[in-house]
């Protein structure tokens, strides 16, 4: 793929984002507060599902790990 036309595409979709957005009416000031909250909220998301993601991939590691262990040590937890 051609870097021109990869930075083509990619002003043919951020144009198409100012359209649906109609943030292509703004003025500039406004349009940097527009911009700064969407990457603001863009990155607490990506940062909430990284957290997430390891905490349930850590939690299903050890409980993968606790079915594969002793099993008397498991029966013996779950009677206790």
């Amino acid at each position: 793929m051609d870097v021109r036309s990869t930075l083509s595409y990619l002003y043919w979709l951020f144009c198409q984002f100012e359209l649906i957005t109609c943030s292509y009416l703004m003025e500039p000031w406004e349009k940097v507060l527009f911009y700064s909250f969407n990457l603001a909220m863009l990155g607490l998301l990506l940062y909430t599902t990284y957290v997430c993601v390891a905490f349930h991939t850590s939690s299903a590691f050890q409980l993968l790990c606790s079915f594969l262990g002793n099993p008397r040590e498991n029966a013996l937890a779950v009677v206790k």
